[in-house]
């Protein structure tokens, strides 16, 4: 009896240390990553003091760009409908009469502050994926880290790719339609800056964010939850919601621009398929491998 006692008090010993490992291991993970979010919350910080030292460049040229009739965007518009008069004027825009007022009196004090927040986290992103790749790396197998070494760079290129896309394609023609939109003619658009710049925004990051669809498809794929099978046969039904979020992101009614938002999206699907496959591919031959050896 009294060696029962004993040996259970040493297994509930040893039960005890292992419950305390496994919570300082934790804390240790958990420690880690403070450190990691710190270093990126230091980059982001100092290039937001960068983006205040250009809030001149950032304001004029970048966020009010898009309201701007010599934008890029416009002037390729006209002369497409030069080269194509087919397609119609709609995509020559030479005049975007639309007043922006501020109604707040720290208002242009809290978007100049925003503003320089957001680009400096836009610019930001690369390295806080590096940090995040840095975090995660030590779980990794050593197969797994080569197979993943690019993913710093796809992750951020796709990033800014969408940025760009968002900056140049959706956002200037979202906000020539929203300027131009009137419910009656008798009723004035007046917008306010901070409603502006929201816009902008939103469709510039959200584009940036739809763009990461390869990255969490390999994610995913490395998890085994998504198959290149489950993809095809549901592309139909990928292809209605992509032209769903073209025509919501679009908002004009000519199905020449919501195409042009839909055909990256698409392109961006069939990429996620080849991406699954891949990973797929490179899991069975290491499972053939496995039951051979």
């Amino acid at each position: 009896m009294s060696e029962n006692k004993t040996q259970n008090l040493i297994d509930s010993i040893k039960n005890k240390g292992k419950s305390l490992e496994a919570e300082m291991s934790f804390f240790d993970h958990i420690d880690v990553l403070r450190k990691h979010l710190l270093r990126g919350l230091a980059v982001v910080t100092l290039l937001t003091m960068v983006a205040f030292y250009f809030t001149d460049f950032i304001w004029s040229k970048i966020i009010m760009g898009p309201k701007d009739p010599t934008f890029w965007t416009y002037r390729m518009g006209c002369k497409l409908t030069a080269m194509f008069p087919s397609i119609g004027q709609d995509f020559c825009i030479t005049k975007i009469d639309a007043k922006i007022i501020n109604t707040e009196m720290s208002g242009q004090f809290t978007l100049q502050m925003s503003s320089c927040i957001m680009a400096g986290f836009i610019l930001g992103v690369p390295y806080l994926l590096f940090e995040i790749w840095l975090f995660i790396k030590p779980a990794l197998l050593e197969t797994e880290r080569k197979s993943s070494q690019g993913f710093v760079a796809f992750a951020s290129i796709l990033f800014l790719a969408g940025v760009l896309f968002g900056y140049y394609f959706i956002a200037p023609w979202s906000i020539n339609f929203l300027i131009n939109f009137t419910v009656d003619p008798g009723i004035q658009n007046t917008f306010t800056i901070d409603s502006y710049l929201s816009t902008v925004l939103t469709l510039t990051l959200g584009t940036g964010i739809i763009f990461q669809l390869p990255v969490v498809i390999f994610i995913l794929s490395k998890l085994g939850v998504m198959t290149p099978q489950f993809m095809r046969k549901h592309r139909r039904y990928a292809a209605v919601l992509i032209l769903v979020v073209a025509a919501v992101v679009t908002p004009t009614a000519d199905p020449f621009t919501m195409m042009i938002v839909a055909i990256p999206l698409f392109f961006l699907y069939e990429m996620s398929i080849m991406i699954s496959a891949n990973i797929q591919k490179k899991k069975l031959k290491a499972e053939a491998l496995f039951y051979k050896s």
